[in-house]
């Protein structure tokens, strides 16, 4: 069981200064890792040493067979290394009994990799469980990190695996990777089987959460996309995981450090600047936002006022779930709860392609744009389109 769900025991939180980001992960330093396979004549993985900043998400791409997977696997010990030395913080972890390791390294795969005959709160407390944390502590927890995924407690605690979508069973695997509040995130291509509106949303969940959270995390991914979106820095790897080059996403785009990194991430390199340029970075507009629930002659009113033609609806917990037309609205009491499973929603960590691609797939001239404290604003079509101009004229020069 151990080898398949990893947290921390200890507080490793670092209180943020001003408007700093908080950190609660530990730096990670590899000292001439390498596997060897018996009956292989090259090493797996060939004495990489590298060094990723607490706090940061570091992005390891590179073609199938490379050992980017193998040397993930070796930070948390599911594959030992045949030498060299893998430090957290200044702990030397080589030699540490590997189940304790674990216990402190959060560990998400494909679809979550969660035990189907037990429910969403069972696998989430786990490893609190083993822990011997208190029947009360754990099931605060639980609750806790169903919200930070985005999961009403009420509804998924007790839900079991297959009466979960892909992308809710992921949000979950995150969840019970962080339920004892590791420093290090371990994330081995969690994305790759949902459909590419979910990988979207699950990517801007993760953005949303480690910026709460300020985590460690090495991703393990195929898609230099996602790389450039999710990655403070980025390692490119060819085989024997040699590091071909490693750097931010900007840098890497700009001036690829061998032909066979420029190869890698294609001739749509100048399109992928685009991708670099999030919600964030443009203006939004200030919509009319109301609760469920709340008198709809009222809010009418207020929109009316303002000249808004459109209401976002959220729910107790401030996030949307509908955008109704003040005409919509006046023709009922009270605002309804129902939720919009088409609403079109990103963050303000999305990329400009991403809102773009929403709204399109949800055939709308806008999004509703999320952050910390709810509904951030809203994002039309013609401000999408000026950016990527503004952008792509920039790139060229």
């Amino acid at each position: 069981m151990s080898d398949t769900i990893a947290a921390s025991t200890g507080d490793t939180t670092q209180p943020p200064a001003g408007n700093e980001r908080r950190i609660s992960g530990v730096s990670i330093r590899l000292e001439g890792v390498t596997k060897r396979y018996s009956g292989q004549g090259k090493p797996a993985v060939d004495a990489v040493d590298l060094d990723i900043p607490a706090g940061q998400m570091v992005m390891f791409v590179g073609p199938s067979g490379c050992g980017k997977t193998t040397l993930l696997k070796m930070l948390n010990r599911l594959v030992e290394p045949t030498s060299g030395k893998i430090f957290l913080g200044d702990e030397d972890v080589t030699g540490q009994d590997p189940d304790q390791l674990r216990r402190r390294i959060g560990y998400v795969i494909q679809a979550g990799g969660l035990f189907p005959h037990m429910t969403v709160a069972t696998n989430i407390g786990l490893v609190p469980g083993m822990l011997k944390w208190d029947k009360q502590r754990i099931s605060d927890r639980v609750d806790e990190l169903l919200e930070l995924v985005g999961l009403d407690p009420e509804v998924y605690r007790d839900r079991y695996p297959r009466e979960l979508s892909g992308g809710q069973q992921q949000r979950v695997g995150v969840a019970r990777a962080l339920a004892a509040d590791p420093p290090v995130l371990l994330m081995d291509e969690p994305f790759g089987a949902v459909d590419p509106i979910t990988r979207q949303r699950l990517q801007d969940e993760l953005i949303r959460i480690q910026e709460e959270l300020g985590k460690t995390i090495v991703f393990v991914t195929h898609d230099f996309d996602e790389a450039v979106k999710l990655g403070d820095r980025i390692v490119v790897f060819d085989v024997g995981a040699r590091v071909v080059q490693y750097d931010t996403p900007e840098a890497i785009l700009a001036d690829p450090a061998e032909e066979y990194v420029a190869d890698f991430v294609g001739a749509g390199a100048t399109l992928k600047q685009l991708t670099l340029t999030r919600v964030s970075d443009v203006e939004l507009i200030h919509p009319q936002v109301t609760r469920a629930g709340a008198d709809a002659a009222e809010v009418v009113r207020q929109a009316t006022a303002a000249g808004e033609k459109y209401v976002v609806v959220t729910d107790r917990r401030g996030r949307p779930i509908s955008w109704p037309s003040v005409a919509e609205l006046s023709r009922v009491a009270t605002v309804p709860d129902t939720v919009d499973e088409k609403l079109p929603v990103v963050g303000l960590r999305s990329t400009l392609n991403d809102a773009l691609d929403t709204m399109l797939a949800a055939s709308q001239g806008g999004v509703v744009v999320t952050g910390r404290g709810g509904v951030a604003g809203v994002m039309v079509v013609e401000t999408v389109m000026a950016a990527i101009q503004r952008t792509r004229e920039e790139v060229q020069g």
